[in-house]
């Protein structure tokens, strides 16, 4: 078995999920991917939400909630797939649906985050991280203020000066291959 562990990267679905559900780990990566500060993270990985035998279900990689009680959905890309986006918006509709239950006010729907984790550049332009929350297109300075945003981060990224050195760290060790990932990438969290 720990010849088994020793040939995965961080891409794999089962060394990703082990590796998020260390609380510190979750955390550190949610705090390079955006800009706040969290006190403490709990977490399930591979969460299953079905709420009706037809309709389909979602099963999310990594699910956490902190102090806050903000909720973010954390899912590795490895292959470059259709529909991303609407993909994005059917976790997010799941993970809304899991928390607000009947009888409860709409302003206790808590702040919620859906992070895609692409080992490909899913819109073309060469970013590192692709931060999506609704404006009005009539007037760009309004935002919608619903509580969700989705990340999409990726490994190719081209912009380093615009993100995080230490974001770019740990988006460069999660592109390496196996050999390629024992490097010194020079950043504590990623060792």
């Amino acid at each position: 078995m720990d010849t088994l562990l020793k040939n995965l990267t961080i891409k794999n679905n089962f060394m990703f999920a082990a590796v998020m559900s260390d609380e510190e780990n979750c955390k550190g990566f949610l705090e390079r991917v955006l800009p706040i500060k969290i006190d403490h993270v709990e977490i399930s990985t591979e969460k299953s939400i079905v709420y009706h035998p037809e309709y389909k279900g979602v099963r999310l990689d990594v699910y956490a909630k902190d102090e806050k009680n903000t909720r973010y959905n954390v899912e590795m890309q490895v292959l470059k797939q259709p529909a991303l986006g609407r993909r994005s918006r059917y976790y997010q509709s799941h993970m809304d649906m899991d928390i607000l239950v009947k009888g409860c006010n709409y302003a206790e729907l808590p702040d919620s985050y859906v992070i895609f984790l692409c080992d490909f550049d899913p819109f073309g332009a060469g970013k590192y991280r692709y931060t999506f929350q609704i404006t009005c297109r009539e007037a760009e300075n309004i935002l919608l203020k619903d509580g969700r945003c989705i990340v999409f981060l990726n490994t190719h990224g081209e912009n380093s000066k615009d993100v995080p050195k230490e974001l770019v760290s740990f988006l460069e060790f999660v592109h390496a291959d196996l050999k390629e990932s024992q490097k010194d990438f020079q950043d504590d969290y990623v060792r």
